[in-house]
């Protein structure tokens, strides 16, 4: 049994032998390529295992990333730092002239895309014989419809896309994945028999607990996020400053857990607000130099780790091969409703606001999921659904990050006025 130490010790050296690796030799996109050599590397495990039973080396690995809870890991650990460090570099005037494109892209989109995926999910899950009911058809919609800020934000580190399509992709992001937690978190409870008293989860019930979580977690965001960059205004001495945000944010969701009330969303509008006004009026130059380098070093190291454990986390996973069709069509579906729940927004509010020319393609196809994703799907009770859910979540995450995180940069090239770029 290795220690919490030891196994830190070995996914930090291998995330920096393959980062290495793949800078010399492979050069793709950083998280990418960590994620594209851990999966290689697990199949390698996986099949030198097979073939070699008396190799330890495999079973060792399989030690360490079993002692990993990854829901814990990603939901209530690294997100939070990943959150805050996505929202300090965002501009809020970008947000702030995008809100009604952001706010509806991130509530009804989700919601329309759940609709779609589930809907969609369900009737393939039919047509290939495999028995699944509405309710958990609709509860990998949930799962799979937020676009994943880790993904979408190093994304965007790699291209170059006009500033107001970029502030909808980023903003979008960021508080989609508080929303789509919370309505996966009222569709798991409604399917797997709401509470084990068996009470029935009625619309008020559900809009009383979208609305509390969400907007609880925007005041307790507004609340911390004041309280650190009032803190920091009165001093000017950085390693402190830096120090004061880290506790923020470790406060700040751990209160939203505890509160039951969005610690994705609260920690976005703490970052937004440390990373805008906090920086204008709480921060020297010096300060912000050192506390944003800070974040963005915080950043790179947590994503890298994250991607990595994506692909090694397939070592002590059981696919089963009889759904593989199934999931392999879940990646077009997925696609069809991430289009409709882009489409029918930007449709809509054309008529009163401008869109960049290709915000429809960039959008659909770099809305990249991830980490929360598999997280969540890892964290559903053991039952005899959660195999073709999860196989499904699996085979949509790959492609979106390796395929659509590869070829975005075409899309954009070929969808957006290069006048703009």
């Amino acid at each position: 049994m290795l220690t919490l130490f030891e196994i830190a010790a070995l996914l930090l050296a291998i995330s920096a032998f393959f980062g290495w690796v793949n800078h010399v030799f492979i050069k793709l996109p950083h998280t990418i390529g960590l994620l594209v050599m851990a999966l290689v590397t697990s199949l390698v495990l996986l099949l030198a295992e097979h073939l070699f039973p008396a190799l330890s080396i495999t079973n060792t690995m399989q030690s360490a990333i079993r002692q990993i809870d990854f829901y814990s890991t990603v939901m209530e650990g690294m997100l939070a730092f990943l959150l805050f460090a996505g929202a300090l570099h965002v501009d809020f005037d970008f947000l702030k002239d995008q809100k009604w494109a952001i706010g509806i892209l991130a509530t009804v989109g989700v919601l329309i895309s759940t609709t779609i995926v589930g809907t969609g999910f369900w009737f393939l899950a039919g047509l290939f014989g495999i028995e699944l009911p509405f309710m958990w058809a609709l509860v990998f919609g949930a799962l799979i419809s937020p676009t994943d800020p880790v993904a979408v934000l190093s994304l965007l580190k790699s291209v170059n896309i006009p500033h107001s399509l970029e502030a909808k992709i980023a903003g979008e992001s960021l508080f989609n994945d508080g929303v789509g937690v919370v309505v996966f978190t009222i569709l798991l409870a409604i399917a797997a028999g709401s509470s084990a008293s068996g009470e029935q989860v009625d619309a008020a019930h559900i809009a009383e607990l979208f609305f509390v979580e969400a907007g609880g977690g925007v005041l307790l965001g507004l609340f911390t996020g004041w309280i650190a960059y009032r803190a920091m205004a009165t001093m000017d001495q950085y390693s402190l400053e830096i120090l004061i945000t880290l506790g923020v944010v470790a406060a700040t969701y751990a209160v939203a857990i505890r509160l039951h009330i969005s610690g994705p969303i609260a920690v976005v509008v703490t970052g937004l607000l440390v990373g805008n006004r906090g920086a204008r009026i709480g921060m020297s130059e010096e300060t912000r130099k050192h506390l944003f380098e800070f974040w963005e070093l915080i950043d790179e190291i947590l994503n890298s780790v994250l991607f990595l454990l994506i692909g090694l986390e397939v070592l002590i996973l059981t696919f089963d091969p009889t759904f593989g069709w199934l999931a392999l069509c879940s990646i077009p579906l997925v696609l069809i409703a991430r289009l409709t729940a882009v489409s029918l927004p930007i449709i809509s509010l054309s008529r009163i606001l401008p869109f960049t020319t290709g915000a429809i393609p960039v959008l659909t196809w770099g809305g990249l999921r991830g980490g929360i994703s598999v997280a969540l799907v890892l964290s559903l009770p053991d039952n005899e659904f959660k195999p073709v859910i999860l196989i499904a979540t699996y085979a949509v995450v790959l492609f979106s990050i390796i395929i659509q995180g590869m070829t975005v940069k075409k899309v954009i090239s070929k969808t957006v006025d290069p006048t703009l770029l």
